[in-house]
């Protein structure tokens, strides 16, 4: 698997990073959403430079002009809640993607351990396609891992892209383990570790809350 650090070069990611993490921009959740949306847009033109192009006519008023476009049909995957403003910034790029949506949620089973529960689904046939999975927070990596299998079942796409704003090390590690070379992961940045509850750090603390209030 291919892994992409974006943090490692400027851009002006690093400041919508900053105000993500920010205790006191964080109260503004409007602010929050819009602030992910916008680093889905930057890492969904960092992930465009990787796609097929081929070269196209247009007519302008005045003649014609040759330029290159996207020859790669997208999926653009999402896992429910915290995914959705991340999604949004993508779409906002790839505005003629088809999408697809996962439900994945946390819960300790029988023996004390961490597991990764979906119940939900939507999704078109992916086959030939280029599949790009955004979720913002990757800690431990098997809700990643999770939506791979589950969109398994969908037909083989040419291409995986799986985009993360914040990732930790033991999750991108995981994800190395798990999935195959032709995946490719995008972080906006590796943080340092995950802490005795999974949660990374120093993070940015729960992303679904944060966009969306808190759950019970």
């Amino acid at each position: 698997m291919k892994i992409i650090n974006l943090s490692e070069q400027n851009s002006v990611l690093n400041h919508y990073l900053k105000e993500i993490r920010s205790v006191d921009i964080q109260q503004d959740r409007m602010r929050f959403r819009r602030n992910i949306a916008r680093i889905g847009e930057v890492m969904a033109i960092e992930v465009s430079k990787t796609l097929a192009y081929h070269e196209e006519q247009v007519q302008t008023p005045l003649g014609t002009s040759a330029i290159n476009t996207i020859a790669d049909p997208i999926v653009l995957a999402t896992l429910l809640r915290a995914g959705l403003p991340m999604h949004e910034g993508f779409l906002n790029v790839f505005d003629h993607a088809e999408n697809a949506f996962l439900s994945a949620f946390r819960r300790m089973n029988d023996n004390h351990e961490l597991e990764i529960v979906s119940e939900y689904m939507a999704a078109p046939d992916l086959t030939g396609k280029t599949l790009i999975v955004v979720d913002p927070m990757l800690a431990t990596g098997m809700s990643m891992d999770v939506a791979y299998e589950a969109f398994q079942q969908l037909g083989k796409p040419k291409a995986i892209h799986f985009c993360s704003i914040i990732a930790a090390p033991e999750g991108v590690e995981y994800l190395n383990r798990h999935l195959p070379e032709n995946c490719t992961l995008w972080c906006a940045a590796i943080d340092e570790k995950l802490n005795e509850k999974k949660y990374i750090v120093p993070g940015l603390g729960d992303a679904g809350d944060l966009c969306f209030g808190e759950k019970l």
